[in-house]
């Protein structure tokens, strides 16, 4: 039986002055029990054979009475944007599913989340289990919705295969948008600020509490997720210092045979981290993929790419340092040297960019000579900074 529950934000002795109408206004108290009510995350313990965990991530809904209704689906399908929905099967490998979440689940999804609200659940009992109903309704409904969509997308699984989502924080292409959870509520609490309706240190001590919670929120989903994954590969990813990077887990865990190599590759080139979850994660179905903009962006799915990219799986998996360094300067277009001198270095400041991003740092070093290259971390970040095209900003 699926064993389900919600995650739901720490209260904070601020929440009764936030929640209280005097302190800064009808609108900001609302918003502030629909942000201390709302769940942060659904999480769907062993859904079905085939699943272990399934974690749904869910942005502040406080526009809920407009969204249930129809009228206003654009409102529904902006909100969903900031949802996730991830997915740990019985082999323990991650997938991202946030592409297939369609119209029909967020409707579903936002009608049960605003029946929840207004306690409108048929059958209600004037116990006070009210809520706890409601919830379980929302989650036995959202269970069979996205089950369903799975088993028809069935053969497409692959491609869903978590490659840039990450379990820390602060770091970019992280599980946990914190901007796009409760825009409505920060943005309620700086205009109370600007008519003077709620003192600075006020509102500091409400910028600290959200934070503090949201910490506390993201550390025990990304515990939940870490939980449900292989060991073994997490302690290898562990050792790589590429961080808690879910597409690099799935790297060393789809073929546990291989993972040795891989680890060693990246834990030598850390920086690269992005683009082997990329390029190397499933490599056999990228030519099937069908149209997807990022990785024509990227440039990832031309026939150089794609030929290198193999070339470099084969020397990663074979164990052959030397030719894995001259296919990725192939693929990246420069001197083998550059790959060579990252390789030995590791240069903290470098971070782990996308692949786009990636290959452009790669260009501007291999056209610096080898005593111009940045030797602080502010030259690091300076040259990162030059090297973001045009088109990106």
């Amino acid at each position: 039986m699926t064993q389900h529950e919600s995650i739901q934000a720490d209260a904070y002795p601020i929440d009764a002055e936030l929640r209280d109408d005097g302190t800064g206004g009808p609108e900001l108290a609302w918003l502030a029990r629909s942000y201390g009510d709302s769940p942060r995350a659904l999480v769907f313990r062993n859904p079905s054979s085939d699943w272990r965990l399934f974690v749904v991530t869910l942005p502040l809904a406080s526009r809920l009475s407009l969204m249930a209704n129809p009228v206003f689906a654009q409102l529904t399908r902006a909100w969903g944007l900031n949802v996730r929905f991830v997915g740990v099967d019985r082999d323990g490998l991650a997938y991202d599913f946030r592409a297939l979440l369609s119209d029909r689940t967020l409707a579903l999804l936002v009608e049960l989340l605003a029946r929840r609200e207004s306690g409108e659940t048929p059958g209600e009992a004037p116990d006070g289990s009210r809520g706890e109903r409601t919830l379980d309704v929302l989650f036995e409904a959202l269970a069979r919705e996205m089950l369903t969509v799975l088993e028809r997308r069935h053969e497409d699984w692959h491609r869903h295969l978590a490659r840039e989502l990450r379990l820390e924080p602060a770091l970019a292409g992280n599980l946990f948008d914190h901007g796009g959870r409760y825009p409505d509520f920060l943005a309620a609490l700086r205009g109370a600020l600007r008519k003077g309706l709620i003192e600075v240190e006020f509102y500091g001590r409400a910028l600290r509490s959200i934070d503090l919670r949201e910490a506390a929120v993201d550390a025990r989903i990304a515990a939940l997720i870490e939980s449900s994954l292989d060991p073994v590969s997490l302690a290898k990813l562990a050792r790589t210092g590429a961080g808690r990077h879910l597409g690099c887990y799935n790297w060393l865990r789809i073929e546990p045979a291989r993972a040795a190599h891989r680890a060693h590759m990246l834990a030598s080139l850390p920086a690269f981290a992005d683009f082997f979850a990329d390029s190397l994660l499933a490599p056999e179905h990228s030519a099937s993929a069908g149209f997807d903009l990022k990785p024509l962006a990227a440039r990832s799915q031309s026939a150089h790419s794609l030929h290198w990219a193999g070339v470099l799986r084969r020397a990663i998996d074979a164990g052959q340092d030397r030719a894995a360094i001259e296919a990725i300067a192939q693929r990246f277009a420069v001197g083998d040297n550059v790959i060579r001198r990252i390789w030995r270095e590791r240069p903290a400041a470098l971070g782990q960019p996308p692949t786009w991003h990636l290959a452009q740092v790669l260009r501007r070093l291999h056209a610096l000579g080898e005593r111009d290259w940045p030797a602080t971390e502010t030259a690091w970040r300076t040259l990162l900074a030059q090297a973001v095209p045009a088109e990106a900003l």
